[in-house]
């Protein structure tokens, strides 16, 4: 009986002592990116139905990383204007269309995907010619900020240039 007791004694201590002596490790911050192309900071959901995958992952102090995508929540607004249309709704020019299902959804599993024919996006005009630069030099005209919740923490904002409408002579925005 006596020895059960000792044994169960210096488990207990063990496992104190490889834990860290009771300190535990906590998350320290949470980091928003996708694997999707990136243009100046910016991603691009191009083309009809375009996707793009967003992932969480949660930054503990000890260094590790875990991701998180699907344990997370995403907030999204929309920033800017319009550059053209292919849909009478949105006017180019006018405000982005508010998120949701059926402008720029994301998934549980992080995946958005572009579904209203916008574009915001505009190849800046080469000062030389005053026409749209060859090769494209994109800029955004708007973007849809998103960032990502995870245990009351959230991530920095990432910005999601939209590119399923057709622009100027280059197509729209990054691909």
């Amino acid at each position: 009986m006596k020895r059960t007791h000792g044994l169960a004694t210096l488990l207990v201590v063990a496992l104190v002592i490889s834990s860290g002596c009771g300190t535990s490790d906590t998350i320290k911050s949470l980091t928003l990116s996708s694997n999707g192309q990136s243009a100046g900071g910016f991603y691009n959901l191009a083309g009809v139905d375009g996707t793009l995958q967003l992932v969480v992952t949660a930054n503990y102090h000890s260094g590790k990383m875990i991701e998180v995508t699907n344990d997370s929540t995403f907030s999204v607004t929309p920033t800017g204007t319009i550059y053209t249309t292919a849909d009478p709704t949105y006017p180019a020019g006018g405000p982005l269309p508010p998120y949701g299902p059926n402008t720029v959804p994301i998934n549980k599993t992080g995946m958005m995907t572009g579904i209203v024919a916008i574009c915001t996006w505009i190849d800046a005009n080469d000062p030389a010619t005053g026409k749209p630069a060859n090769p494209p030099v994109w800029e955004y005209t708007g973007f849809y900020q998103v960032t990502a919740t995870y245990r009351n923490f959230t991530s920095q904002p990432v910005g999601v240039g939209v590119g399923v409408a057709a622009s100027n002579v280059a197509g729209c925005g990054p691909s």
